[in-house]
């Protein structure tokens, strides 16, 4: 998950009406006077990377509420530690693998060691499976703001079938009734959705 920083790419609504799309800190700012002209109507902000919903804090004034966005949300703290002789750290992270004996028998006999030989072997299947790993993203978070914004609309669980199992036609036939900007922006999200 992304951590919310000013600069992080975002699209606003405000009840069904797109107010916003773009940086952050200009987002979260059309969002917060657009919460305060309709209070009535519920403001939500989306990433667009992931269409994840972003929790702010609207009812801050402008000074305030960029104050807290210049904060860094959701990024812990690096830990500061010791310098210890020996390798230098490359960002190489030590996990458990739980593979049979004649499979560590494989590892160990390849070149350059288990290691070495997992690294490329992921790397190598991180290649093949790039376009599938895009549509399953781009499929999740489609489906997070269809839930979000349209759940009660005429033609979302119809929807929601057609874009998981890759049906463009059905999708965008079932969507037609959505108001506009929701419409559109769920069509936007699920552009990666339906490539083969």
């Amino acid at each position: 998950m992304e951590a919310i920083h000013p600069g992080l790419r975002c699209t606003a609504f405000c009840g069904v009406d797109r107010i916003a799309s773009g940086q952050l800190r200009h987002v979260a700012l059309k969002a917060r006077q657009a919460r305060e002209a309709h209070p009535e109507r519920p403001v939500r902000v989306f990433a667009d990377a992931d269409a994840r919903l972003l929790a702010l804090p609207l009812e801050l004034p402008d000074a305030d509420l960029l104050a807290w966005l210049a904060q860094p949300q959701g990024v812990p703290a690096p830990a500061q530690r010791a310098r210890r002789p020996g390798r230098p750290r490359l960002g190489v992270v030590a996990r458990e693998v739980t593979l049979l004996p004649e499979q560590w028998d494989w590892l160990a006999a390849q070149p350059g060691g288990a290691s070495l030989t997992l690294r490329r072997l992921v790397d190598e299947a991180r290649k093949v499976s790039a376009s599938d790993d895009r549509r399953r993203a781009a499929q999740e978070a489609t489906y997070r703001f269809m839930q979000a914004m349209g759940e009660g609309l005429a033609g979302f669980e119809a929807a929601a079938r057609a874009l998981f199992a890759g049906d463009f036609h059905a999708f965008q036939s079932h969507l037609a009734s959505w108001p506009d900007d929701v419409r559109e922006h769920a069509e936007w999200l699920a552009t990666d959705a339906f490539v083969a």
